[in-house]
C-alpha cells in the first residue's frame, strides 16, 4: 500500500507515491549480551540488556525496553558482548548476532503470534568490518529499517532471535528473547 502525500506549488497540486523519512534522526537501540552466561543457562534471561536514546522510553538496561519512535523514522538494532577485549591468549571472545527481529501482533493476545501488517521498508542485518580481529569479521551486527509512515501508532513488541559464537566451539546457539521489548510508535 503507497501512502500519498499532496504538495501545493504555484497553484498545481503533485503527489508524491512515497514521502520518504519523515524524521532525520535515527534511534539506536543498543543491546549488550553477557555471552557467558547465555551460553552457560541457553537463555538471554538476565544476560541482556538494552537501551536506546529515545526520549521518552522505559525500560533502559533491561531485556523489556519500550523505545519511543514516530513514523518514518530510522531505527538501528546494534548487539554487542559485553567483554570486547583481546584475550592474554591472542583469542577474542564470541560474537552474538541479531539472527532475526519479528514484530509480535499483541491485538490478539497471543505472544507468539506474528503480525501480519508490515511495520518497516526492508529491515534486514548490516556489519562492519573489524581489521583488528579480522578483515571478515563485524566488530558489530546491526539491523537497520525504517518504520512506515502508514505504521499504526501505538505499542509493538517484538521477538529478537541471537545467534551466540559458543567459546572454542563451531556450533552456534540460538535464542529468542523470552520477555519481549516493543516500540512505541507515535503518529505524525
Amino acid at each position: 500500500m503507497t501512502s500519498s502525500v499532496q504538495e501545493k506549488s504555484s497553484g498545481s497540486v503533485h503527489h508524491k507515491q512515497n514521502p520518504g523519512q519523515l524524521n532525520s534522526v535515527q534511534l539506536n537501540i543498543v543491546t549488550l549480551i553477557n555471552m557467558e552466561r547465555a551460553v552457560e543457562t541457553g537463555s538471554l534471561s538476565d544476560s541482556m540488556y538494552m537501551m536506546d536514546n529515545s526520549i521518552g522510553g522505559k525500560g533502559q538496561g533491561t531485556s523489556s525496553l519500550e523505545t519511543v519512535c514516530k513514523q518514518g523514522q530510522v531505527l538501528n538494532w546494534i548487539v554487542r558482548p559485553l567483554d570486547m577485549e583481546k584475550r592474554p591468549d591472542g583469542t577474542w571472545p564470541p560474537m552474538p548476532k541479531i539472527n532475526n527481529i519479528t514484530f509480535l501482533d499483541t491485538e490478539l493476545g497471543d505472544e507468539e503470534d506474528v503480525a501480519e501488517r508490515k511495520i518497516f521498508t526492508e529491515l534486514k542485518i548490516y556489519g562492519m568490518p573489524d581489521r583488528m580481529r579480522d578483515p571478515f569479521t563485524p566488530v558489530y551486527y546491526y539491523w537497520a529499517g525504517t518504520v512506515l509512515s502508514t505504521a499504526k501508532p501505538g505499542v509493538h513488541r517484538y521477538r529478537l532471535v541471537m545467534e551466540l559464537e559458543q567459546d572454542r566451539k563451531k556450533e552456534k546457539l540460538y535464542l529468542n528473547t523470552a520477555i519481549h521489548p516493543s516500540i512505541r510508535i507515535l503518529g505524525v
